[in-house]
C-alpha cells in the first residue's frame, strides 16, 4: 500500500508538471499575436474546404469516424467543430484549475461521440502536437535538459511509439471492436488507480480540514512534514535508483553535473527501456506521456526534478510529433477538424481554470480532479462489456450492453458539466475580487 502511495503521488507530480507545461504553452500562444495568426491560418483551409465541399465529402466517407476504410478527413460541419471546442474547453478547465493533464478525458469524450478509439487516440497527439510546436517552449529550458540523457531516452521512446502505433493499427485491421476495447482496458487500470487514490486523498484532506484547531495545527506540521519527506524524494534519490544507478552497464550516461558535484550517470540501456515504457503508453492511450516520465525519471532512475522538466518537455514534442505524424496521420487516423477545434478550446479553457483556482481552497481543486478521473474511469468501464459481449468474450445481449454503456456515457457528461457550469459560475461571481488581484 505504502508502494502504491508513492507511486500515486510520483504520477501527480508528473501530471502537475505536465500541466505547468501546458498552461506556460497556452499563455505564451495567446499572448502572441503571431502565433494566433498562425493557428488562424492552419484552421482557415479546414473551414474553406469545408465550405465548398462539405456535402459532397461527408456522402462519399463512411458512416462513423474511424470505421475500417482509413482516412483523413479535412471537411467541416458546424456541429463537429462546436463539440471539438468543447472538447478542448473541458479539458483546458481541469489542466488549469486542477493543475492535472486533462489531456485523460479527451479520448474518452471523443469515443462517447462516436469516433473510434484509434481516431481519438491520433487526433489527440496530433493536438498535443501542434500547441507544443506552436508554444515554442524549449528555448526557455535548455539549461535545465541533459541532451545525451534525452536523446539516449529518444531512441527509446521512438522504438516505444512505433510498437504502440503498430499494435493500434494492427488490432483495428483485426476488429475495430477489438481495438476500443483493448484502449477502454488501458484507461480503465489506468483512470481507475488514479480515481480511487484520488477520491481517498481528497477525503483524507477534507477530514483533516475539518478538525478543530488544535488538530488541524497539528495536520498542518504534518504535512508540512510529509511535504518535505515528498519533497526529499523528488530531490534525492530513492533506493530503487541508487541500485539502478550502481549499475556499471556501459554506455553510461552522464547527467546532473549542475546539480550535485561530479554528477550522476546511468546506464544507456535503463534510459532506453524508460523511453521505450513513455514511448508505447503515448502512441497506444494518445497522451504525451508526462505523467510517467516524471515517476520514471525521479523515482526509478534518480534524476533531479530540474533535468526532469527540460527532457519530459522535450520528450513531449518528439514522441507527440513522431507517434502522432508517422503512425497515425499517414495513414490517415487523424480528424483535423476535431483536433484544431480542442487546441482553440484549451488555450481558452485553461486561461479560465488558472485563473479560478485563486479564489477556491486546494482541497476543493482535489475533489474536483477526483471527480474528473472517476467520471473518465465510469465512462470506460461502463463501455467494456458490451464491448466484450460483441466479441463474444462474456454472455450478455447488444441491448443490456448498449444501455449500459449509455449510463456510463450519460454519468461522464453530467460530470463533466457539472465541473464546467461551476468553473465558469465561479469565475464570474469572483470577478471582481480577480481584477482587484490583477
Amino acid at each position: 500500500m505504502k508502494v502504491l502511495r508513492e507511486f500515486y503521488e510520483l504520477m501527480m507530480f508528473g501530471a502537475r508538471s505536465y500541466a505547468k507545461w501546458d498552461i506556460d504553452t497556452s499563455q505564451r500562444i495567446l499572448h502572441d499575436r503571431r502565433r494566433m495568426a498562425i493557428l488562424g491560418l492552419l484552421m482557415l483551409p479546414i473551414l474553406l474546404i469545408g465550405v465548398a465541399f462539405a456535402d459532397q465529402v461527408s456522402e462519399a466517407l463512411p458512416s462513423m469516424l474511424g470505421s475500417k476504410q482509413a482516412y483523413g478527413p479535412a471537411y467541416y460541419t458546424t456541429t463537429i467543430f462546436l463539440a471539438s471546442i468543447a472538447v478542448g474547453v473541458v479539458a483546458g478547465l481541469i489542466t488549469g484549475c486542477i493543475g492535472a493533464g486533462g489531456g485523460f478525458i479527451i479520448a474518452p469524450a471523443l469515443m462517447s461521440a462516436g469516433v473510434k478509439g484509434i481516431l481519438a487516440v491520433g487526433t489527440d497527439l496530433f493536438h498535443i502536437f501542434a500547441k507544443a510546436i506552436m508554444g515554442s517552449v524549449l528555448h526557455r529550458k535548455l539549461g535545465n535538459i541533459s541532451v545525451s540523457l534525452a536523446v539516449t531516452f529518444l531512441v527509446g521512446s521512438i522504438a516505444g511509439a512505433t510498437l504502440g502505433g503498430y499494435i493500434n493499427r494492427t488490432l483495428y485491421e483485426l476488429n475495430p471492436v477489438l481495438s476500443d476495447t483493448f484502449i477502454t482496458t488501458i484507461y480503465v487500470f489506468l483512470l481507475g488507480f488514479l480515481g480511487f487514490y484520488g477520491m481517498a486523498d481528497y477525503f483524507r484532506m477534507r477530514k483533516a480540514a475539518a478538525a478543530p484547531a488544535k488538530s488541524a495545527k497539528s495536520a498542518k506540521s504534518s504535512k508540512s512534514a510529509g511535504a518535505t519527506k515528498k519533497a526529499a524524494v523528488v530531490d534525492d534519490m530513492t533506493g530503487l535508483a541508487k541500485k539502478v544507478q550502481s549499475v556499471n552497464l556501459p554506455p553510461m550516461i552522464h547527467f546532473d553535473e549542475g546539480v550535485v558535484p561530479g554528477g550522476r550517470k546511468v546506464s544507456a540501456y535503463f534510459l532506453v527501456i524508460s523511453g521505450f515504457i513513455v514511448g508505447i503508453a503515448a502512441a497506444i492511450m494518445g497522451v504525451g506521456g508526462g505523467f510517467l516520465t516524471f515517476p520514471i525519471f525521479v523515482y526509478v532512475l534518480g534524476v533531479s526534478a530540474s533535468t526532469t522538466v527540460g527532457t519530459d518537455i522535450l520528450q513531449i514534442v518528439f514522441t507527440a510529433g513522431y507517434a502522432g505524424i508517422g503512425q497515425y496521420a499517414i495513414y490517415g487516423f487523424i480528424f483535423y477538424t476535431l483536433a484544431m477545434g480542442m487546441l482553440l478550446g484549451s488555450l481558452f479553457g485553461i486561461q479560465i481554470g488558472t485563473l479560478v483556482t485563486k479564489v477556491v481552497s486546494g482541497v476543493t481543486i482535489r475533489g474536483f480532479f477526483a471527480l474528473a478521473v472517476m467520471s473518465a474511469f465510469v465512462n470506460r468501464i461502463f463501455a467494456l462489456p458490451g464491448k466484450l459481449a460483441s466479441m463474444g468474450y462474456i454472455p450478455m445481449t447488444a441491448e443490456t450492453g448498449q444501455l449500459i454503456e449509455r449510463i456510463g456515457i450519460g454519468i461522464f457528461f453530467v460530470a463533466l458539466s457539472s465541473f464546467t457550469v461551476w468553473v465558469f459560475w465561479t469565475f464570474f461571481a469572483n470577478i471582481k475580487t480577480l481584477k482587484r488581484e490583477d
